[in-house]
């Protein structure tokens, strides 16, 4: 999603791969293959570049620090930012004293150290694993302590926080350059399923300007506090009273940011490389009162061919992003944006090209009622079909 705009803004982009085959590996122009955790790849894709960014959290600190050390290129966001959304015990432990937002939250090493918290905060926690955890993995809820026995053994250091009685969960985005200039975009309202960004609502319904500037103040401070560089996203939960609390931080383009894509002036991928290639930022304007982003996740239709041509033939303002990834049921595979006024009805067109896509028996239904002779239709206007079989 980044090379396209580093195409536009002249930027060469060479790219760490471990397969071929991989999305972006298949569309950059120079590709060089090797494992994220794998020092000397990592070091040769810095022998190729000036700056060194990334689509994951997972390339290990130390690796990126000894780039950094011996000048090879820049790391942006650099390792000492970064380590806070690779560990979130780092992360709790850094926001707490920064005095930012933050559930209540225990660092436990033991079975009887969780036990205690446990009953601190009424018999129950989330726990999470302090790394590697996504997209619902390394998070459990439990109610005894011996339910993440095995994580103790595998990752020693947990971290427990409280279950936080959110009424829905927000995203602020922002962008900043080395020199400290910064952007924020609108507040938005994502939807999990299954752990699993699903749908986005940019803006999010029911925010007032002074809330959403008192959001991203506090996105901007985070950023500022860190020392990101490039785009940060902070997830939030926020409650009844319409205080929020910081969930989890991600230090790259992120799910709740795709669709600024197509809804904002300068979309995150394009604004990520402009701050870590520090260049001027781009303007965050909405470019529509209400933009909406659906997840694609995997799964009847392993060929997304026809229910992509079925979409865009029933909604000629959808627009569909596909990773050129295999389908696998419940997989990220790609995501679908619209823009308009209404964000209720957007949603529904969104969803309905959603099943288009990966429900192999509703983009057959759509094709083979493209395809039915005239007289075959139940509509009343002699001019064509109906809007349900369009």
């Amino acid at each position: 999603m980044m090379l396209g705009p580093a195409i536009e803004l002249g930027l060469a982009a060479p790219v760490l791969a471990t397969d071929p085959a991989e999305s972006a590996a298949a569309v950059a122009g120079q590709v060089l293959l090797g494992r994220h955790d794998d020092a000397e790849a990592v070091q040769a894709l810095a022998d190729e570049a000036d700056v060194i960014t990334f689509d994951h959290e997972h390339v290990p600190t130390e690796i990126l620090q000894e780039i950094q050390d011996q000048g090879l290129a820049a790391v942006r966001p650099g390792p000492a930012a970064l380590v806070h959304a690779q560990d979130k015990l780092v992360m709790r432990e850094r926001l707490t004293a920064l005095g930012h937002p933050c559930p209540r939250w225990w660092r436990v090493r033991s079975r009887e150290e969780l036990a205690t918290a446990l009953g601190d905060a009424a018999g129950r926690l989330v726990v999470k694993t302090p790394r590697g955890g996504y997209d619902a993995h390394g998070v459990r809820v439990v109610e005894d302590a011996a339910e993440v026995e095995d994580w103790f053994a595998e990752h020693g250091d947990l971290l427990a926080e409280e279950l936080v009685p959110f009424t829905r969960e927000l995203s602020a985005q922002v962008a900043r350059r080395p020199g400290g200039a910064a952007v924020a975009y609108p507040i938005v309202h994502s939807v999990q399923k299954d752990g699993v960004c699903y749908e986005v609502v940019a803006p999010a319904a029911g925010l007032d300007d002074a809330a959403q500037e008192r959001i991203q103040a506090l996105a901007l401070a985070i950023a500022e506090d860190l020392d990101v560089v490039g785009m940060l996203a902070v997830e939030l939960f926020e409650t009844a009273d319409g205080e929020v609390s910081v969930n989890e931080l991600a230090m790259r383009p992120h799910n709740t940011g795709h669709w600024s894509m197509d809804g904002a002036v300068t979309g995150q991928f394009e604004q990520h490389l402009r701050a870590v290639a520090d260049l001027p930022l781009g303007s965050t304007a909405a470019v529509a009162p209400v933009a909406v982003m659906v997840n694609l996740l995997g799964g009847t239709a392993t060929d997304l061919a026809p229910g992509v041509h079925a979409a865009l033939a029933a909604d000629p303002e959808l627009k569909v992003h596909l990773y050129g990834k295999a389908v696998r049921p419940g997989r990220k595979i790609g995501h679908v944006t619209l823009v308009g006024q209404d964000a209720e009805e957007l949603l529904e067109r969104a969803h309905r090209a959603e099943h288009l896509i990966i429900d192999a028996s509703a983009s057959a239904s759509a094709s083979a009622s493209a395809h039915a002779p005239a007289s075959a239709s139940t509509s009343a206007d002699p001019a064509g079909p109906t809007k349900e079989t369009r």
